[in-house]
């Protein structure tokens, strides 16, 4: 029971817990300590200390909006955003009531009358566009890893397509997603053209232009890792004769998970911070809105604010990459191996 209650901590990204357990019901306490000063106690030491330096390093810096916002005050202004978000939900869910007994009455004097249901309109808060960025992030992130994991594994299979196709691979690979921004926004504006559309074009943009600049890692790691697979389990698929895409399926991606990773979570980092840039730079809904937003306010308030949304961009970008950490353990042929 306890094992398996390890392997599942293991599975899910939570073995950095799993000393504790086992210093709990006396495991080895001895280990388990050396374990937990090691992987707990010293970046527990490392976070003090740097909160200790930035606690100093504010207060001796004043910028046009004010002192810089040590950790304390940052943290308020997270809070505050946090409680405004909840003001906001309870308006929100106070503009659907009246609408629902305004239609309720109307509907009991003419049962046949037309009820309109207007959406709210309030501005979208800080946890609104976490929402909005992990969002289009995803979708962003997914359309690339489409593209990228099939044209990867038959470059990967054949050197003639990968010899071919490489050179214009190179090419786009180093393009910064502020040159990509107006020329996907153009190219949306001109054929994405339609009195309803299903997706806001603001959205559009910004996930096709993660997509373009996000594709490249996941591309060409995969070719690696494709191209990299063991000769002798490719003599294990010949010997079993084994249909083309039952050999990508059952020996190709298999064998080529870890570097197939390795370049979906490159591709997740890149794709998070050029959303984050692309959605600064075209107004469009998200973190980067938010932050240029909190900037040209100028408030007294806002650098903290905006302090906060940087920390809270890097901590999302931390646990996307874990998550995919996860994905990988449970897709991957050897459960126990290592994945840093």
């Amino acid at each position: 029971m306890k094992q398996q209650t390890f392997k599942t901590m293991e599975s899910v990204g939570l073995t950095w817990m799993i000393p504790l357990f086992r210093l709990i019901t006396l495991d080895e306490p001895g280990r388990q300590l050396k374990i937990i000063a090691n992987g707990i106690l010293l970046p527990a030491l490392a976070i003090i200390i740097f909160l200790g330096f930035w606690s100093i390093v504010s207060a001796n810096i004043h910028t046009s909006l004010g002192q810089l916002p040590g950790p304390v005050q940052v943290w308020q202004q997270g809070n505050t955003l946090i409680d405004e978000h909840f003001e906001e939900q309870t308006k929100k869910a106070a503009f659907n009531e009246r609408q629902e007994k305004r239609n309720a009455k109307k509907l009991a004097r003419n049962p046949d009358a037309k009820v309109k249901i207007r959406a709210y309109t309030g501005a979208p808060t800080f946890i609104d566009q976490i929402f909005t960025s992990l969002i289009t992030v995803v979708t962003g992130f997914l359309i690339a890893s489409l593209v990228a994991i099939p044209l990867g594994v038959f470059c990967g299979l054949s050197t003639k397509l990968n010899n071919a196709l490489n050179p214009i691979f190179q090419v786009f690979k180093p393009i910064s997603p502020l040159a990509w921004l107006p020329i996907v926004t153009m190219v949306v504006s001109a054929v994405y053209s339609t009195d309803d559309p299903m997706f806001a074009k603001s959205f559009v943009v910004s996930a096709i232009t993660v997509s373009v600049c996000c594709l490249w890692p996941t591309l060409l790691n995969t070719t690696v890792g494709v191209a990299s697979v063991e000769q002798d389990l490719i003599n294990v698929s010949r010997v079993l004769r084994l249909h083309w895409f039952k050999h990508i399926q059952k020996i190709v991606v298999p064998a080529s998970i870890p570097m197939m990773f390795t370049g979906l979570r490159l591709s997740m980092g890149i794709g998070w911070m050029v959303l984050i840039a692309t959605e600064m730079l075209a107004q469009n809904p998200g973190l980067g809105k938010f932050v240029w937003d909190e900037f040209q306010n100028g408030s007294s308030n806002s650098l903290g604010r905006i302090m906060f949304a940087v920390l809270t961009i890097g901590f999302i970008g931390f646990l996307l990459d874990r998550f995919l950490m996860t994905c990988q353990r449970f897709v991957s042929w050897d459960k126990n191996a290592e994945i840093r």
